[in-house]
């Protein structure tokens, strides 16, 4: 009887909500701190995920969740960017 595989599960850094890794996205904060978007979830540095929904963005952005939890200034760019990814995703 094979084992069920078990699913890596993520924690919203907006939300605070626990769900699988292919329905988060993740910001990593390099060595240099240099913030970007991280779409395969493989570049090294501090990682921080976001649910894959606009509200969640949305949320990260007023709150400056993601400033706080890598430790370092988020340019809007980056929030602009994640909401491409979203709406890319939904279509």
């Amino acid at each position: 009887m094979p084992v069920p595989k078990k699913i890596p599960l993520r924690k919203c850094a907006a939300t605070g909500e626990m769900k699988p890794k292919k329905e988060m996205i993740r910001i990593v904060r390099s060595k240099e701190g240099e913030v970007s978007v991280d779409p395969t979830g493989k570049k090294s540095g501090r990682g921080t995920y976001v649910s894959k929904t606009r509200e969640a963005v949305e949320t990260a952005k007023k709150k400056n969740v993601l400033a706080r939890q890598l430790s370092a200034e988020v340019p809007s760019s980056i929030y602009d960017e994640l909401l491409e990814f979203i709406t890319k995703d939904e279509k």
